[in-house]
């Protein structure tokens, strides 16, 4: 049986993270916010089919973390050699912080900001920029996907739609969805994008700066 795909959601403290997985895996929707003090990872394991195809998926729903750890290797030799005490402690911080463990490893990044947050939006862009400088050498095609949460509160989004969707593809050269976890708006569409990034991106003959802009109406994701 093949590996599963390995998803990482990522994004601020409040922009709706656990809602969206809850929304996708059980369609179930809690007003009930997330508490800030939580710091535990949620891994969950389900399966859905594109395109007539099963996959087994690992969706880890991450904590708002500081900052994205650096090489596991590195910090591992460091550990090993009772070096760490000459580095700073972010190096080690996907081994003695257990809200990180696995993070390094994802096949595809989500990031979620909510629209109506300029802070959130800072922080998925500052954490695009940590994983672009961080990523092992190899693993440069892991595809990254910008979500826009909250939509049904689009009266109070603090940047225009298109222009948030311009920098992202055009500029990061990743995919942009926006959702709603409260009504279930492309909630689906956006795990089923995320699959099929993973898919391109292991396409080596495909280029980079197409793989996002196959349109998805034509392709079918369903949970199972």
């Amino acid at each position: 049986m093949p590996p599963p795909f390995r998803i990482a959601v990522l994004g601020a403290q409040g922009v709706g993270k656990t809602a969206i997985v809850q929304r996708f895996l059980h369609d179930d929707y809690s007003e009930e916010p997330v508490p800030a003090t939580s710091r535990a990872r949620q891994v969950h394991l389900s399966a859905a089919v594109l395109n007539g195809h099963v996959h087994n998926l690992q969706i880890t729903d991450y904590p708002a973390i500081t900052s994205f750890p650096c090489s596991s290797l590195q910090t591992f030799l460091f550990s090993f050699l009772h070096f760490s005490i000459f580095f700073p402690p972010s190096l080690l911080q996907e081994w003695t912080d257990t809200c990180c463990r696995g993070i390094r490893s994802a096949h595809v990044y989500i990031l979620v900001y909510d629209i109506c947050c300029f802070d959130s939006f800072e922080y998925v862009k500052t954490m695009r920029q940590q994983i672009l400088e961080t990523r092992v050498v190899g693993t440069g095609d892991t595809p990254i996907l910008i979500v826009g949460n909250k939509r049904d509160l689009q009266w109070g989004r603090v940047f225009p739609r298109h222009n948030v969707s311009d920098l992202v593809r055009k500029n990061w050269k990743c995919g942009y969805v926006e959702c709603s976890a409260k009504y279930n708006w492309h909630v689906l569409l956006l795990f089923g994008e995320a699959m099929r990034s993973v898919v391109c991106a292991r396409c080596k003959h495909v280029h980079a700066t197409i793989r996002f802009q196959r349109a998805l109406r034509n392709e079918r994701c369903a949970l199972m």
